[in-house]
């Protein structure tokens, strides 16, 4: 497949790999880094099924701090490479070839400050319904990964208190937050997106506190056709 180097949105110099005929990376990554606030405490950053490592890329220009991705598929795996080569991240970011499953290979239990995750969205039932390629199958539905595996995943390798940040489709919320509460997450804060004021919400964004306290805010909407930049879109918040 034939690879090619686009511009990362509106982040200066940023740039990343693709492939031109199979995987692209979606504004859901950019919106997932954007609301990754880092504090002073914290020490380290995962994210899980990273992809072509746009989330580690975006939070590289808002922090110094060690950023691990792990990514299952070894075509995507590559591209992410590229993409921390090219803009000169190999030194703070590191990217794995591996099941996200396999993360206690390489990490003790409770081990990150930020997880953060754009995971696949749509639940497997049939080869039927998938996308024919393989590897938009993997990246869009739960084949190798399901929503319960990586919040699971999530909570076993973050520090007590640490924030994971996810980004989902509306309608599996309801989910979300059940499989949040099996795992001793809480919600914090919770986004619909909207393309427009007329359009139904298709995303849902959030944080949640490991063994956090009860207690949630629900933002503002986001209509994404009234944003002219995405960087820094939440701060402030």
């Amino acid at each position: 497949m034939k690879k090619i180097l686009n511009d990362l949105y509106d982040y200066k110099d940023m740039k990343i790999y693709q492939y031109e005929e199979a995987f692209k990376f979606s504004l859901d990554s950019i919106l997932l880094a954007e609301l990754v606030q880092i504090h002073k405490n914290d020490k380290n950053i995962l994210d899980l099924c990273t992809g072509n490592a746009v989330v580690p890329l975006i939070l590289s220009t808002k922090t110094d701090l060690p950023i691990t991705g792990i990514e299952y598929q070894t075509l995507i795996w590559d591209l992410a490479n590229l993409s921390i080569n090219y803009n000169h991240k190999e030194k703070q970011i590191i990217c794995i070839n591996d099941d996200i499953l396999n993360l206690d290979k390489y990490f003790p239990g409770n081990n990150f400050d930020i997880i953060t995750c754009n995971p696949p969205y749509f639940k497997y039932h049939s080869k039927d319904f998938l996308n024919q390629e393989e590897l938009k199958q993997i990246a869009r539905h739960e084949v190798k990964v399901t929503l319960e595996n990586v919040i699971q995943i999530a909570s076993m390798n973050i520090k007590n208190k640490g924030n994971f940040y996810m980004v989902h489709i509306c309608e599996r919320l309801q989910e979300i937050l059940i499989l949040l509460e099996k795992y001793q997450f809480r919600m914090k804060d919770l986004y619909l997106v909207y393309p427009n004021r007329k359009s139904k919400s298709f995303l849902v964004l959030f944080r949640a506190i490991k063994g956090g306290n009860i207690g949630m805010k629900v933002h503002e909407p986001i209509f994404l056709d009234e944003l002219n930049t995405y960087q820094n879109m939440f701060k402030g918040e």
